[in-house]
């Protein structure tokens, strides 16, 4: 296999996702010459993943999705693009990257290897029928397989198992959603808006399973039978699984690189290894750590502040990421939700301040996150100056 050599060292960047555009992007504001080669395992076009969940609605083809082509992020950052490349191997002794195209060499790496949906086995025919919405391509194969007014069973009822029910059942299709949890998401939202949620989505025509699973499904004409863990049965065309997505972290583990949740990473976002970087949906970050134990940040903002701390660091000036509030806004039109969580395993609970406001007030009666619902979402700036971080 060919080694390509770059005597001035080129940034290297794995994924063309969100967090490896935005490393780009942010390193290029600061340094508009070195060279910088982006592999990705697609065509490395520029779109919004959030969008996936709320575009059918919008009557969106997977192409309509995207936001800026491969070619004009090119032309726009000066990079060096290698579309459909498979990663196959690091070599860190000599700092270079092994793919189905050649060898290269680095001066810094970036893992930006995102994450990959959470898939379950099950019994049945129809197991492998199954879908997950990660990505442009499986949004079109999803998108596709829609009949009119289909039938569609949700597995999960977390964010986005909520979003997409409320896009499918406001685009006229029939939902129903199945969740070992009593109500959606019922680990992030007070019991409150978690109620209210439910009812609104409800409204729209949304069926709910809660407090089971499913254990079988079958293949039975056009059509999926259904078998839940509380003896319950349904039939449906399409099922969607929405349990999560877990951080793609194969490469790393294939060059010895300290993995755990995800790619762990210090407060530098440098991994085990020297000059190898990560962040993102495959990144655990030293930065976000509560009680000792870093933790995986699987949002947008906590890949733009990654991003611009790394540039900085690549550019020669170590810098670490520090994450501030970072309030999610949910994609739920049904129900509008702005969820600014507490640190998980901080102890205290959710108070109603009033209509559509939720405070989480910790032990010392300081306020450590909040919810807005419905018109409330407008109230974000004040309500994030309310909050001990």
């Amino acid at each position: 296999m060919s080694i390509q050599r770059h005597p001035d060292g080129p940034v290297l960047v794995v994924g063309s996702g969100l967090a490896g555009w935005s490393a780009v992007r942010e390193f290029r504001k600061l340094d508009p010459t070195t060279e910088v080669i982006m592999l990705t395992s697609n065509n490395g076009d520029f779109y919004a993943k959030p969008a996936l969940s709320n575009a059918l609605v919008q009557g969106k083809t997977a192409g309509q999705l995207v936001t800026t082509a491969a070619e004009k992020m090119i032309s726009t950052l000066s990079l060096t693009l290698m579309p459909q490349t498979e990663v196959t191997g690091i070599d860190i002794a000599t700092q270079h990257v092994i793919t189905s195209k050649g060898s290269f060499a680095y001066r810094q790496l970036v893992l930006a290897t995102g994450a990959q949906a959470i898939r379950l086995s099950f019994a049945g025919n129809a197991a492998d029928e199954v879908v997950s919405v990660n990505s442009l391509d499986d949004y079109e194969v999803f998108r596709q397989m829609l009949a009119p007014k289909a039938r569609v069973l949700i597995m999960g009822a977390g964010l986005i198992g909520c979003e997409f029910a409320n896009d499918l059942a406001a685009s006229g299709y029939s939902v129903q959603v199945v969740d070992p949890s009593p109500a959606p998401l019922a680990t992030l939202l007070p019991a409150e808006a978690s109620a209210e949620l439910k009812a609104s989505l409800s409204e729209l025509g949304v069926q709910w399973h809660f407090g089971t699973s499913v254990t079988e499904m079958n293949r039975v004409n056009d059509a999926i039978a259904i078998q839940l863990a509380n003896a319950q049965t349904t039939t449906v065309d399409v099922v969607l699984s929405a349990i999560g997505l877990r951080a793609d972290m194969a490469l790393a583990q294939t060059a010895g690189i300290t993995t755990d949740r995800g790619i762990v990473v210090d407060s530098h976002l440098q991994t085990s290894a020297p000059h190898v970087f990560a962040l993102g949906d495959n990144a655990q970050y030293a930065s976000a750590s509560l009680g000792g134990v870093s933790r995986t940040l699987p949002y947008v903002m906590p890949i733009m502040n990654a991003a611009r701390a790394l540039a900085q660091t690549l550019n020669g000036t170590s810098t670490e990421v520090r994450f501030p509030l970072m309030p999610v806004a949910i994609k739920t039109p049904a129900l509008p939700l702005i969820v600014a969580a507490a640190a998980p395993g901080t102890a205290g609970e959710w108070r109603t301040q009033e209509e559509g406001i939720w405070h989480f007030i910790d032990t010392e009666a300081r306020v450590r996150g909040f919810v807005l619902s419905g018109p409330q979402v407008s109230r974000r700036a004040e309500q994030v100056k309310l909050v001990s971080v």
